[in-house]
């Protein structure tokens, strides 16, 4: 691991390493040591009692953050007919069909999240599920961003709705908010997410589920959490 600066360690010496803080310890703990010159996203990373090998116990899902995460979400929508002027109405940034789905396998990646009517799912796999799917970016009903109702999906994300899913060592990492956030707001985005990952555990995990949460910042060092 490479040595880290003399920020870094003056912030780590604030964090005691042998202690698992509350929720409200964490969350202002994390706020005082975000001290880059940008508002840092507040993360949270969720190590899970499951086999990520096993299909039947991999964990996702999407939750709607009751305070949003403080970023402003472009949103894309692929789907054609009425449909078009609804995504227009409901906010999205760019919408179209058959050519948008031709300009985003030519190059444009200008979003941060897709979403898609089913009539256009077979279209959107054909030509961009090798592009979307390794970025995240694919739609999908499990993530909430196939259906027929456009506003709802697009209004959704730009409001803080998140999709959360544990990489292939069992660890599920998803942002909380912003440094410039309330303690008590980021709690509460926390408490929401653990809530939906409960939700969400599968029947054949056995054991202790949430087995140990670190909050971090973008440029800080991260603070054991204990959800009880």
């Amino acid at each position: 691991m490479p040595k880290r600066g003399k920020r870094y360690q003056n912030l780590a010496g604030k964090v005691d390493r042998n202690k698992v803080y509350t929720v409200e310890e964490a969350t202002s703990l994390v706020k005082e040591i975000a001290t880059a010159k940008f508002d840092e996203t507040v993360e949270v990373h969720f190590r899970l009692g499951i086999d990520p090998r096993k299909s039947d116990q991999n964990v996702r899902g999407t939750v709607a953050l009751p305070h949003g995460t403080g970023r402003t979400v472009r949103v894309a929508v692929i789907t054609q007919g009425d449909k078009i002027a609804e995504a227009e109405g409901a906010g999205a940034d760019v919408f179209g069909g058959a050519e948008l789905i031709d300009r985003i396998a030519g190059g444009f990646m200008e979003f941060d999240a897709v979403v898609a009517t089913p009539d256009m799912m077979a279209q959107v796999g054909q030509k961009l599920a090798r592009l979307l799917g390794p970025r995240g970016l694919l739609p999908n009903p499990k993530s909430g961003t196939v259906g027929p109702d456009v506003a709802g999906m697009v209004r959704g994300l730009k409001a803080g709705r998140i999709e959360f899913r544990n990489d292939k060592t069992g660890v599920v990492h998803a942002p909380i908010g912003k440094a410039s956030f309330e303690a008590g707001n980021i709690a509460e985005n926390l408490r929401a997410l653990v809530g939906a990952l409960e939700g969400a555990k599968p029947a054949s995990a056995k054991g202790v589920f949430i087995r140990s949460v670190y909050m971090t910042t973008t440029m800080g060092p991260s603070v054991q959490v204990a959800l009880a």
